[in-house]
């Protein structure tokens, strides 16, 4: 295996558009690939690592490699007129300016904050609205760290994917912890701190305790567990491992955990290719050492893992190395969805196909499941009620915490791949499906939703 020696995370140098070229692997791309990387590039994110590129892509599969379809743009990802359009400004020479106006305005068609994010979800303290944050459920706050907007590698189904593309006016993010503490202190029902991003693990270990240290105060007793939703386990896993700070980070995580509080790292890993190399695995020891709890999650990719024997294997791996099988997720409705997406049915198959090939332990992943609007909804099944053929779906999590787990159906649809196509079947069902609130204001102190990506 490549040694990658020892790396500061402010000084990590990823791969991008511009340099792209340097790398061996560039000259493995026919011409066609090199032009569609080089125009999707130029719309939607791309960064990626030499790790990745070394060890986790198989050149001799390019482009069917799973890890490659996961952080090369494909020309699949815009609309056929869109990629022309660009395509043929870069190949005339247009200014920088033109092509980079023409690229905001096809993210600005591509749904950049789906489920409501900006519009429903972001709380106020004391009459001021408080972005970077997201109180969407009442147990669970998320919070987006401004350093930690950016990943060691982008994923190209992202549906945070509006946070890296250099535009202001879709970047979400924060840099006051005491905002987040006093804004904690206020809402003792939240028992849940998420850390998102971006990534939180480009942060340095002192960065990072700047935010989990006041966590850590008897007056926030109530939050009890702190998550870290991170896709640096997968690649670059030298975080937990060789970075400078890593022995520091570890020792933030055991901190945490020995002041009585829950840490559980969320780990995205969307194929077991990511979890079969030796610094990858010895990451996940490290990070189970201090007493954190590691939990697989991923959206259903098309490209990337829509195949059962894909997702067994990833939970069987999981389960052996002491990380707990989640979520499997279905694909957000942002960015290039139309290339990435499962129709839901397809998607229940194989959900079930590969929980079939596993343990009980393995079993534990819950899905498939779609972060909508009014919450977390799960596909539980295919059914027939009367003769007519329906889906059966039930909220995990809810903004209207009586909905959990209450059992409700849409009629089937083999096409639908989100929440939003689907029909409920029974007329006093339809509240499922709705806003609650829509007739009594936002929760969490909102703000009215708004046309600011029209």
């Amino acid at each position: 295996m490549t040694d990658y020696g020892i790396n500061v995370v402010t000084q990590f140098k990823p791969i991008n558009r511009k340099n792209i070229h340097k790398i061996p692997q560039w000259e493995l791309l026919n011409p066609e690939m090199r032009r569609a990387l080089l125009v999707v590039s130029a719309v939607l994110p791309f960064r990626t690592n030499r790790y990745v590129i070394d060890e986790l892509i198989d050149w001799g599969n390019v482009p069917d490699d799973p890890i490659f379809q996961l952080v090369f743009p494909q020309r699949g990802m815009l609309e056929r007129v869109d990629f022309e359009i660009v395509a043929g400004l870069m190949e005339k020479g247009a200014p920088e300016a033109e092509i980079a106006d023409k690229a905001c305005r096809i993210r600005r068609r591509m749904n950049p904050h789906p489920s409501g994010q900006m519009e429903h979800n972001v709380p106020h303290l004391d009459g001021h609205r408080l972005p970077g944050m997201q109180h969407k459920y009442r147990e669970t706050v998320l919070f987006f760290a401004a350093q930690a907007q950016t990943c060691h590698s982008y994923c190209t189904f992202c549906f945070r994917w509006a946070q890296f593309v250099g535009d202001r006016e879709l970047k979400f993010e924060s840099s006051s912890a005491d905002d987040l503490t006093a804004y904690l202190e206020r809402h003792t029902e939240v028992t849940d701190l998420l850390f998102t991003g971006g990534d939180p693990m480009v942060m340095s270990a002192e960065v990072l305790e700047r935010y989990v240290e006041p966590l850590l105060h008897p007056r926030l007793e109530h939050v009890q567990t702190i998550r870290i939703g991170t896709k640096a386990v997968s690649y670059w896993p030298q975080r937990f491992v060789s970075d400078r700070d890593a022995d520091d980070l570890l020792r933030l995580f055991e901190r945490v955990v020995d002041s009585g509080r829950h840490l559980a790292v969320m780990a995205h890993y969307c194929h077991p290719a990511e979890l079969s190399t030796p610094v990858a695995r010895r990451a996940l020891r490290r990070i189970r050492s201090t007493g954190a709890e590691v939990r697989i999650q991923s959206p259903l990719v098309r490209h990337v893992n829509d195949d059962p024997d894909v997702w067994a294997e990833t939970w069987r791996t999981g389960v052996r190395l002491g990380a707990i099988p989640y979520y499997m997720f279905v694909e957000r409705d942002t960015g290039p969805k139309n290339y990435f997406e499962v129709p839901l049915a397809e998607a229940w198959e194989i959900y079930q196909q590969a929980s079939q090939q596993v343990s009980g332990l393995g079993r534990s992943a819950r899905g498939p499941v779609m972060s909508a609007l009014t919450g977390k909804v799960r596909l539980a099944g295919v059914t027939s009620i009367e003769g007519m053929k329906v889906f059966v779906l039930e909220y995990l999590q809810a903004r209207d915490p009586d909905w959990v787990h209450r059992p409700f159906f849409a009629e089937f649809d083999h096409e639908a791949t989100w929440f939003d196509q689907l029909r409920p079947v029974y007329d006093n069902e339809d509240v499922y499906f709705q806003m609650p609130g829509d007739d009594e204001g936002e929760l969490f102190e909102c703000e009215e939703e708004s046309e600011i990506f029209s």
